[in-house]
């Protein structure tokens, strides 16, 4: 058996529940290819998977509920931003599975409750949330730097009889109770999906952006690019950590699919591609630059991005563009990662840019 015949097989045997629409829809960027002439832009639609307003989670969460119903735990214990696409999502598939989803929603010092966005979604849909208050140059990403804050609630859970299934940010990294990349394989199907589409509609994919936060979405894309399409790049543009640091995440988490899927595979420095200079003032910060970016999709493809990951990605995406950096008439997908309900908390700050 080859490896693509391999890599399918193994795919198709993992387990999985149904909570997205798929496939996501694959369109032209029609409006913005002719704007930047000399490249075709497109979109993959996966703001549109249909878990609670959608976004890319949806898809890890096929793959990592399955872990959390064979480890038979009764509450999913994350943690996220104050208005943290993961931890919607989370609600909301283990609500679904009559499971009790924790959500510790991490703000930094002065900032304000707002409730709406993904704080007001997660609260209709009645998750046990706590609001913890964390030092701004806390560092949040792995289970370590949030210990202190997971524990307590870990062992008030298990007192309670609640056996608990702790959740990486992002459903990423391989920690806490999930100890295999349940969530990254979850885009190893995305990747292929979008070739298939692709195919039907006789356009061969050349580069691949995406936000990269928690680096599992980038992973794998990465591993399935390696595994079905060698010759197309993945891009990923930084929302929060620097390049070093999300290089040996993206690595980690590709070479753990590559071993759940048994192919001899390995990542190498140059399969991975982070540029992390549009991090500016750091994660969750709107800047000019993003509600530009925003505006400009919105106006011109009635298409909407979020100001933390997708706003941030495309500000990337123009940039690369501007520089010369893909090649004439390549082929460039935009993988949109959903977050739409970011917008609304970031309302005020999005008005005044406008008026500036």
């Amino acid at each position: 058996m080859d490896m693509f015949k391999k890599a399918k097989s193994k795919l198709a045997a993992v387990p999985t529940v149904n909570l997205c629409f798929l496939p996501t829809p694959f369109e032209k960027m029609q409006n913005l290819s002719e704007l930047f002439k000399g490249i075709n832009l497109f979109f993959k639609r996966d703001d549109q998977t249909g878990l609670a307003m959608g976004g890319n989670k949806a898809r890890k969460l096929e793959f990592i509920m399955p872990d959390v119903l064979r480890q038979q735990a009764k509450s999913i214990i994350t943690w996220g931003g104050f208005h943290s696409n993961w931890c919607r999502q989370v609600a909301a598939a283990a609500k679904k599975y009559h499971i009790k989803p924790i959500l510790l929603l991490l703000k930094k010092p002065g900032s304000r409750n707002v409730f709406n966005g993904n704080y007001l979604l997660s609260s209709l849909m009645a998750a046990d949330i706590r609001i913890v208050e964390v030092d701004k140059d806390q560092k949040l990403m792995e289970l370590k730097g949030v210990k202190q804050i997971i524990d307590p609630v870990f062992h008030e859970e298990e007192n309670q009889g609640n056996k608990p299934y702790i959740a990486s940010i992002g459903g990423s990294l391989l920690e806490g109770s999930m100890k295999r990349p349940w969530g990254a394989i979850g885009y190893v199907n995305a990747f292929f999906e979008l070739l298939q589409q692709a195919a039907a509609q006789q356009v061969t994919i050349d580069v691949v952006v995406v936000a990269t936060g928690s680096a599992g979405t980038h992973a794998g894309l990465l591993a399935g690019a390696k595994l079905f399409s060698p010759g197309t790049k993945v891009v990923g543009i930084s929302v929060s950590e620097d390049k070093n640091t999300l290089d040996r995440y993206i690595k980690n988490i590709a070479d753990e699919i590559f071993v759940e899927l048994e192919i001899d595979l390995k990542t190498c420095a140059q399969d991975i591609i982070v540029f992390d200079e549009y991090i500016k003032e750091g994660y969750g910060v709107l800047n000019k630059e993003v509600a530009d970016s925003i505006r400009l999709v919105a106006e011109r493809e009635g298409v909407l991005l979020d100001p933390v990951y997708t706003g941030k990605a495309m500000v990337g995406l123009v940039d690369l563009v501007k520089k010369g950096y893909f090649k004439d008439r390549e082929n460039v997908v935009f993988f949109h990662t959903g977050g739409t309900p970011s917008l609304f908390p970031y309302g005020s700050e999005l008005a005044g840019f406008r008026q500036n």
